[in-house]
Parts: C-alpha cells; structure tokens; sequence
C-alpha cells in the first residue's frame, strides 16, 4: 500500500515538472541554448549591477511574443539564462542612470555570450535660449477692456 503512493507521488511530480514544459509549445526536436549576457558601461567596461535584463521570443511574423523573462545582472554585471530557444530574441535592459537598450539577437548556438553596453543619457538639445527655461514667467500682458 505504501509503495502504490510513494508510486502515485512520483508520476504525479513528474507531470507537474514536465507539464508546464509541454505547456510552453517547445518540442522535444527543437534545438534550445544556454545564453550568458554581460552587462558593461559603455564608457569605461565596467560591469553594471543589478541591471534588468529583459527576453522576448520573436515570432516568425516579426510580432514580440507575450511570454517574456526578466533577469537580474550580478555584481559582475553577468547573468544567464538556459533553455532558449532558436530564433529570434528581443533583448532589452533596464539600469537606472542610462540609456534604455533594445535589439533583436537571433540565437543559433548551443552557447552564446551577447555583451551589452550601456550608454549614459545624452543632453538633450533644445532650440529655446537657456533663460528661457529659467522657470521665471514674464510679467503677464494687459489686454484692454472694451
């Protein structure tokens, strides 16, 4: 009696692990790999920490898919992520104080390295005198009264 549920216990943790993998749509044939990101500052390579790195699978007619995956750089400024599948993948990190970046990657090894590197904020340019974003208004004009 004791052996049929330690049984029954088993099939049922193995379909619980393997269910959500063929809930995902991967098939068994299709190749997938392990891919290592490593986030840089642009202007001097220095890791950036804690920087979210977001992954979108690609469709093949071009559309973003919806089940996306976010990471978290280390103080190395690397993180990884296994099970990817080939094709197309839309990368984009987050990290406070710069640019956002974005870029479609196409995976097709079973190992990749993809380096990133981020890029201060630019000043922004504008064709208004600096005084007039001074923040102080000019004197409101009198309209005459009729």
């Amino acid at each position: 009696m004791y052996r049929m549920r330690y049984r029954a216990l088993a099939v049922l943790s193995l379909l619980l692990v393997c269910l959500p993998v063929a809930a995902h749509g991967k098939k068994d044939d299709a190749p997938d790999s392990s891919v290592s990101f490593v986030v840089l500052k642009d202007d001097n390579g220095k890791p950036v920490r804690n920087a979210a790195v977001v992954l979108h699978p690609v469709g093949k007619n071009g559309k973003q898919e919806r089940n996306g995956f976010e990471l978290k750089t280390d103080a190395d400024g690397k993180t990884y992520f296994d099970g990817i599948p080939y094709g197309v993948l839309r990368i984009q990190v987050i990290a406070p104080g710069f640019q956002t970046y974005g870029q479609d990657f196409n995976i097709g090894q079973p190992t990749q390295v993809i380096t990133i590197r981020l890029k201060r904020p630019q000043q922004q340019y504008s064709i208004y005198p600096k005084s007039a974003g001074s923040g102080t208004a000019a004197p409101p004009t009198q309209q005459p009264q009729h």
